[in-house]
């Protein structure tokens, strides 16, 4: 069986992909602005979780009050 050159010629493209790409720091500030986004992120969606669940507490708060005090007679 001949050898699968495409194999080989791959192999050495990525592992000079990879040893450049370990060595490069200079995305590290690009990954800290990514996990600060991640996080900015996260507490923007709790806060709107939150606010939803506080507006739907009060306007059914609101629609018991308008019904217990418009009864017919």
């Amino acid at each position: 069986m001949p050898p699968n050159w495409w194999a080989i010629i791959c192999w050495g493209k990525d592992m000079t992909f990879l040893k450049n790409f370990i060595r490069d720091e200079s995305g590290a500030s690009a990954a800290e602005y990514a996990l600060i986004l991640a996080v900015v992120g996260a507490g923007i969606a709790l806060a709107a979780v939150n606010l939803g669940d506080a507006i739907q507490t009060a306007i059914g708060a609101a629609e018991t009050e308008i019904e217990t005090d418009v009864q017919p007679t």
